[in-house]
């Protein structure tokens, strides 16, 4: 395993791995964000459509703009959310979308990272913005804050050392406030800040735990799709022993997200 190989063919597969925390993410993000209402939004990297659909239901957009290159997840986001002012785009990074006088903001939720050059990106964006637009994104905390992706990987270690450049933790140094920060001043955005957001993340039983991690469809998913029976079986057996359950059977972790966000010079 020479490259990390992230499939994102399936949108729900995703869903279900990850969409569901994202789409809790995304709502702390928006009122964080505290954006004015009527705005023209462009989102890069939609996937399942968890922060487009929390724009329309808290932002009051006068249109939204939603990206992505994966035609599998842009098929799933349109069949989620039906919305007159939501316009959905296969695009990536790298063929973003104009609008006459530049979009008043634009976000990318838990994308940055995966890119291969994120301050270019990050500039780009910056172009496509009216001058004091907002421009916000966030990703996920995968060193520290992320406890169910990262019992996975340092129990995959353990077993594979190969798993080590597929752990997003080691791959991602991008995911902090310090990082982010420093991204968005490269790319010459005023008032740069950044926040943390964390939600609960609840499994009833440890086969809620590990079903998702079956489903073929990013990072970790993609690991497990890779092994054969044997290696995903003592996988699966060293997390049912780390994860210790609550006395109901549950299993209780939390997931961390970094945000940042910045105005286009004026």
């Amino acid at each position: 395993m020479n490259e990390p190989l992230d499939k994102w063919a399936a949108g729900d597969a995703y869903e279900i791995f990850m969409g569901r925390w994202s789409r809790q993410i995304a709502g702390l993000f928006l009122e964080w964000l505290a954006p004015m209402p009527g705005a023209a939004w462009l989102e890069v990297g939609c996937g399942t459509g968890a922060l487009t659909q929390a724009i329309c239901q808290r932002a009051a957009p006068a249109s939204v703009l939603a990206c992505d290159p994966s035609p599998a997840l842009v098929t799933f986001a349109r069949s989620l959310i039906v919305d007159r002012s939501v316009e959905f785009s296969i695009a990536g990074a790298d063929d973003l979308p104009r609008r006459d006088g530049g979009f008043d903001v634009i976000v990318s939720g838990l994308v940055l990272n995966f890119l291969p050059d994120p301050l270019h990106t990050a500039r780009w964006m910056k172009e496509r913005m009216r001058p004091g637009g907002l421009l916000a994104a966030y990703v996920w905390d995968y060193a520290e804050g992320m406890q169910f992706l990262r019992v996975f990987w340092d129990e995959a270690g353990a077993l594979d050392p190969a798993a080590a450049q597929l752990d997003e933790g080691r791959r991602f140094p991008l995911c902090s406030p310090d990082a982010l920060i420093r991204l968005f001043h490269q790319a010459e955005l005023a008032a740069v800040e950044a926040t943390s957001l964390q939600i609960a993340t609840v499994f009833p039983d440890f086969d809620a735990y590990w079903a998702p991690f079956l489903g073929g469809t990013g990072p970790a998913p993609s690991y497990v799709d890779s092994l054969d029976e044997d290696a995903r079986g003592r996988l699966r057996l060293r997390l049912e022993q780390r994860l210790v359950p609550s006395p109901d059977g549950s299993i209780r972790l939390s997931a961390r997200a970094v945000g940042v966000r910045g105005l286009a010079p004026i």
